[in-house]
């Protein structure tokens, strides 16, 4: 008997994050209309923390609405949810939890949706890197964060594409980014674990 194959929702939110990357390879010459600013700025989050996120446009007007698609397998708008509060382009997430994980975007009044994001929220060990495309030639900085930990900053190894690239360091620097450093990157502590994946993009220096 041929059994039926069973998914995770993050097997489905990795698949997620592929298809974005290649909307984002292939569109990013494109400039939306509005941006979606995270605070803290990064793409992972651990659990139990306040985090904001801000739909601006060059008018700073209050027309836009964050949402999100997350392991409920449907889009839901901060403004008609109980996961986050709105105000004016504003959402905020009072104290994550690791269900908060997912892809979120801006929506116009017209209810078309701009700048998708990646969001992971983890309880354990996070990687330090930027929630948007990297630019040609500048330097990129990641760092493996433990939320129990003070300072929070991990001497840990780094991987690439599920190769290791550098051990036992509290920051991995790479120099002058171009587009063979795009890729899935996280984190591994011997004893704390490891953290999620997260896809860093590469953009032209004149996108």
């Amino acid at each position: 008997n041929v059994q039926p194959l069973k998914t995770s929702f993050y097997d489905f939110y990795y698949l997620l994050i592929i298809l974005l990357a290649f909307i984002l390879k292939h569109f990013s010459g494109i400039s939306p209309p509005v941006s979606l600013i995270i605070s803290p700025s990064r793409s992972q989050h651990f659990t139990s923390v306040s985090l904001s996120l801000s739909c601006e446009d060059q008018s700073n007007s209050d027309r836009w609405r964050v949402r999100r698609y997350t392991e409920s397998e449907q889009w839901e708008d901060c403004s008609s949810s109980v996961w986050g509060s709105h105000t004016g382009s504003t959402c905020t997430i009072s104290s994550t939890i690791t269900s908060d994980t997912g892809v979120y975007c801006c929506q116009s009044e017209s209810g078309e949706n701009y700048h998708p994001v990646n969001i992971t929220v983890h309880s354990g060990v996070i990687l330090e890197s930027p929630v948007h495309p990297v630019t040609e030639g500048d330097n990129l900085t990641l760092h493996c964060l433990y939320k129990h930990s003070t300072p929070p900053n991990l001497r840990a190894d780094f991987y690439k594409d599920g190769s290791l690239i550098q051990n036992q360091t509290t920051e991995m620097i790479i120099s002058t980014v171009s587009k063979s450093h795009e890729g899935f990157y996280y984190c591994k502590h011997s004893e704390r674990g490891e953290s999620p994946k997260s896809w860093i993009s590469v953009r032209g220096q004149s996108q």
